[in-house]
């Protein structure tokens, strides 16, 4: 094996990149593999808060992430009719009710990592692990291209790809998201880990209605769904979402009609702007269709395979937790693999701590696992409680939820409601004491 540690990351959303930054930075050579053919732009908005705010500005992105800040103001809830019978803003509830103070989109966001991976990578020198790398054996990024074999023993993983290529690595990151290959080839089959809530989700670009409010995400709830329309970065556009309460269907996995028709269903009729948002379905050319699913790992480490992201810890889009658990997690691997590299020096070898050495490995991985286990199940909550409270599938507990919406987020309840809101999450939870990385140097320096 060489004695210059070598990462394997299978994913390049915002875990994988966010993962990536740390190791280039710190002089690892990293290959990322996506199977997409290109970065994939616009997406939903996505929002940092609390830890995965902090572990951002501690990676040097918000200067670029506040560049790219969508002017989100909060969320109202309407009738049918679209009169507005709730309001959340985002000064009342301090950034942190549903829509917090800092939100971008995902393509965006993963646009800044970018950035900043090809800033640190391009560096003229590097002082790494093990002493001065090029910068041009830094960082390898393949799109179009995914792994479909690991073979793993003590030192190291043989990684096989789509398209032929098998090459050796110290540690292989999943960090491809809820049905990941990486998971399946390291842990077993997908449906050991990933569980459907009970229903699905779905969004795609539509035009944006003249009588939506700039920075309102604006939604409508019915019998056994939720649709709403949340402005774009272009004030043009928006983006259409829907949630559906329903009995999971494999049949639905890759039918884009019959995706559409279950949609279709759920909120034909629904008033407001259905018809526009069904008739916008149609057309889209980003349409997203997927589980309100799940993921629970018994560990996130297999010997040298370990997962991040969604394929790791994902408690469904409802919980809106998910870019913020892809930073936080891969921040805090990130932190021990930079420390496991640090500690073997530039005399690394097999037998040496550090990456070559499969016990340091294991204690590091452990450790990553532990500092994140408070974030996941944090991460997991659902608003209400679960989807059935959610998203109740009759008129009458509709009319109830209504009601109860109404209530909460009127000026006399509002104390209350923040309370509920930014405080029912328990104790802010906070990240460990950042090891500074080796700097990425600079030419002449």
């Amino acid at each position: 094996m060489s004695s210059a540690p070598r990462i394997l990351i299978s994913g390049g959303g915002i875990a994988g990149n966010a993962l990536a930054l740390q190791l280039v930075r710190a002089g690892i050579p990293t290959t990322i593999v996506e199977r997409a053919a290109a970065p994939r732009p616009g997406g939903q908005a996505v929002d940092l808060r609390g830890a995965s705010r902090e572990a951002a500005e501690r990676l040097g992105l918000m200067p670029g992430i506040r560049r790219h800040q969508l002017d989100e103001r909060g969320m109202s809830y309407v009738d049918g009719l679209g009169r507005i019978y709730g309001r959340m803003s985002m000064e009342d509830f301090d950034g942190k009710g549903a829509v917090a103070e800092v939100e971008i989109t995902r393509g965006d966001l993963n646009d800044v990592l970018l950035d900043a991976l090809r800033e640190a990578a391009a560096s003229a020198a590097v002082t790494g692990a093990t002493g001065p790398v090029d910068a041009n054996g830094l960082l390898d990024q393949r799109y179009g291209d995914h792994l479909v074999a690991l073979e793993q023993d003590a030192d190291g993983v043989d990684a096989t790809f789509a398209s032929g290529r098998r090459e050796r690595y110290d540690l292989v990151v999943g960090a491809d998201g809820v049905h990941s290959a990486t998971r399946r080839l390291a842990f077993g089959p997908e449906d050991r880990f990933v569980t459907n809530l009970g229903g699905y989700a779905a969004f795609f670009t539509m035009p944006t209605p003249a009588d939506i409010e700039p920075g309102w995400f604006a939604m409508r709830l019915v019998p056994g769904a939720m649709f709403g329309i949340r402005p774009d970065a272009d004030p043009a556009t928006s983006k259409a979402i829907i949630n559906i309460r329903t009995t999971p269907d494999p049949a639905l996995r890759g039918d884009r009609a019959a995706q559409q028709a279950l949609i279709r269903r759920a909120i034909e009729g629904g008033g407001w702007h259905a018809e526009r948002i069904l008739d916008a379905m149609e057309r889209a050319d980003d349409f997203y269709f997927d589980d309100l699913a799940r993921v629970d790992m018994p560990s996130l480490s297999n010997g040298r395979v370990v997962l991040i992201g969604d394929a790791a810890t994902c408690g469904s889009p409802l919980t809106g937790m998910g870019t913020a658990m892809a930073i936080v997690g891969a921040y805090l691997l990130g932190l021990e693999l930079v420390g496991l590299a640090d500690a073997a020096g530039p005399a690394s070898s097999a037998g040496d701590d550090g990456l070559g050495d499969p016990v340091a490995v294991a204690a590091a991985l452990g450790r990553f696992e532990a500092q994140l286990a408070p974030h996941t199940e944090k991460s997991r909550q659902i608003p209400g409680g679960s989807l059935a409270v959610m998203l109740p599938r009759t008129r009458l507990m509709s009319a109830f939820a209504k009601v109860n919406v109404k209530l909460m987020l009127s000026r006399p309840m509002r104390p209350l409601a923040k309370k509920l809101f930014v405080d029912g999450g328990g104790e802010e939870l906070t990240l460990p004491d950042a090891r500074a990385p080796k700097a990425v140097v600079s030419a002449g320096e």
